[in-house]
């Protein structure tokens, strides 16, 4: 047998990661619909069988690429979390934090929050969102608690926050607003946003 006819191995050091990062690596390239697990498992030198052993079809390699990616940006998030600041600095560096992993990582963040995941991963994702949510939950919380801000619903004071960070977000990924000036105007961002646009 020759050595262009050799089988590839099934083995691999850490085959589920190379995978996760050869398909995000396509994902940023070329987009989701380019995602082959035999193309992936060419690049990786491995049987075009192997992948199967983690992903068991594109789907799951997709939820596990969005999975990871709520992982890392919840890390990222708790990380950037100080309750010691008051609450205009501590949501700025919140958002801060979410902006740059948005913008490092746009066509991630599409597939993130994208509808389209397997049913057997709704639970996973779920408690992804959860742990994503939990980090604002408790900012806003605290700041209700000290007074700093209004008593207002809770899932109304979310939502607000949550679209004003994804619609800047959404801004820098289509190219309708440069990333810097997002980054760089950000605290004036954020001041709006906690004060409104009503004269005082």
């Amino acid at each position: 047998m020759t050595a262009m006819s050799t089988p590839r191995p099934y083995h691999h050091g850490d085959l589920r990661s190379t995978l996760l990062a050869g398909a995000e690596r396509t994902l940023r390239e070329k987009g989701a619909a380019a995602l082959s697990l035999r193309e992936l498992a060419r690049t990786a030198g491995v049987s075009h069988a192997a992948p199967g052993r983690h992903f068991k079809d594109k789907q799951a390699l997709l939820d596990a690429l969005a999975l990871n990616g709520y992982a890392r940006l919840n890390e990222v998030m708790e990380a950037a979390d100080d309750p010691t600041l008051p609450l205009e600095p501590r949501l700025t560096a919140l958002a801060r934090a979410y902006l740059t992993f948005a913008i490092t990582h746009p066509e991630l963040l599409e597939l993130m929050y994208s509808r389209k995941h397997d049913p057997a991963a709704s639970a996973q994702f779920a408690t992804e969102v959860e742990r994503s949510l939990a980090v604002f939950l408790r900012l806003i919380a605290d700041a209700k608690s000290e007074g700093t801000l209004i008593d207002a619903d809770l899932d109304s004071v979310m939502l607000l926050t949550a679209t004003a960070l994804h619609g800047l977000a959404a801004l820098v990924a289509t190219g309708a607003y440069p990333a810097e000036e997002v980054l760089a105007r950000l605290d004036t961002h954020i001041h709006l946003l906690l004060t409104g646009l009503s004269p005082r």
